[in-house]
């Protein structure tokens, strides 16, 4: 088994009614259940939208600064993200299809690298 993100940015999600989006919530929670039925949800969720309400941690100065809001030069920022544990990259694919049909806008995958074994 492998873990996987599937996630979006939020401007994939384009323009649509509030009506549109209320359609879209049963769908996703359907896929939420049938993945937690399959065995293979790990994690989902939507992100706030409003980038003033993220913070940044960065140390690349040898010092670590805190800032408020994403990084100025970010134009796309993720919107929301589904982590599955699945067989292969086959089983992945059948999920993000899934997800991209509920919600109606596209969805990026990408395998999470192997853990190292603990040394416990």
């Amino acid at each position: 088994m492998a873990e996987y993100l599937i996630f979006f940015n939020q401007q994939w999600v384009g323009d649509h009614t509030e009506e549109w989006f209320r359609g879209r919530g049963p769908l996703g929670m359907a896929v939420v259940d049938e993945m937690k039925a399959a065995g293979v949800y790990v994690f989902a969720g939507g992100l706030e939208e409003e980038p003033e309400k993220a913070f940044s941690a960065d140390t690349t100065s040898g010092t670590l600064m805190i800032t408020d809001g994403p990084y100025v030069e970010t134009k796309e920022f993720l919107g929301g993200f589904t982590v599955v544990d699945v067989a292969d990259d086959e089983a992945a694919r059948l999920w993000a299809g899934k997800i991209a049909e509920a919600c109606g806008w596209p969805q990026e995958v990408r395998r999470f690298k192997p853990r190292p074994p603990s040394s416990s």
